[in-house]
């Protein structure tokens, strides 16, 4: 009787140290989730600002419009005839009413005061914005027996070896010596200026690299 009743004890102590083991495990699982809970949530990353392409900036007093180039012409209170318009390969554009007028050559102020003008006939006092959108007239070409051939930007001096050092220098069976550029002189007509790139890098010579302008082709034989 006596040993039944011990292990009737011992059974009931080993069943109030588990349930006490239990609570107290309870206990800092539940307290766990409280402090995680009152945490503030981590903030999210900020969305990377994706930047716009800035704006072509060109003075309007100095540059000087090329054929390629687009335009945005507005016309203070008349919609219908301002227009976003590329200058055509003869240096031309088209407006409605208006018609047929030569841009190229033009800065954008004096382009403004010619179509003002121009208008007069159908606007009261026309008020003429010129803003040029994108410049497509500086650039050069460089074609023939050159590593990478094509148009090239010319946003600054640069000269014929300047442009043949961009250009990935030449191929193997180029005509070094017989390089020549054209050019588009005021008045249309084409000019060929000889390059010998041989004479030119050896102190000879040296006037035949000149400094390229806008709508120069390089030709390398």
């Amino acid at each position: 009787m006596n040993l039944q009743r011990s292990r009737v004890e011992i059974l009931t102590k080993r069943l109030l140290y588990f349930v006490l083991l239990l609570a107290v495990l309870t206990g800092l699982a539940q307290a766990q989730d409280t402090s995680s809970s009152s945490q503030p949530p981590a903030p999210k990353p900020a969305p990377a600002d994706i930047p716009s392409p800035p704006p072509t900036s060109v003075p309007p007093d100095s540059y000087i419009i090329g054929a390629e180039d687009v335009l945005s012409i507005f016309v203070w209170k008349e919609p219908d005839m301002s227009k976003t318009i590329p200058v055509r390969p003869d240096g031309m554009i088209s407006l409605p009413l208006v018609g047929e007028i030569k841009a190229a050559g033009h800065t954008p102020v004096q382009l403004q005061d010619v179509l003002a003008t121009a208008m007069k006939k159908y606007v009261s006092d026309p008020q003429v914005t010129v803003v040029v959108e994108k410049i497509s007239s500086l650039s050069f070409n460089i074609v023939g027996e050159i590593a990478r051939p094509g148009y090239y930007p010319l946003t600054r001096r640069m000269t014929v070896l300047d442009a043949i050092a961009m250009a990935g220098g030449f191929k193997d069976f180029a005509k070094m010596k017989k390089v020549y550029v054209l050019r588009i002189s005021a008045n249309g007509t084409q000019q060929r200026l000889p390059f010998n790139y041989k004479d030119v890098i050896a102190g000879k010579n040296e006037q035949q690299n000149i400094e390229l302008l806008p709508r120069d082709t390089i030709v390398v034989p």
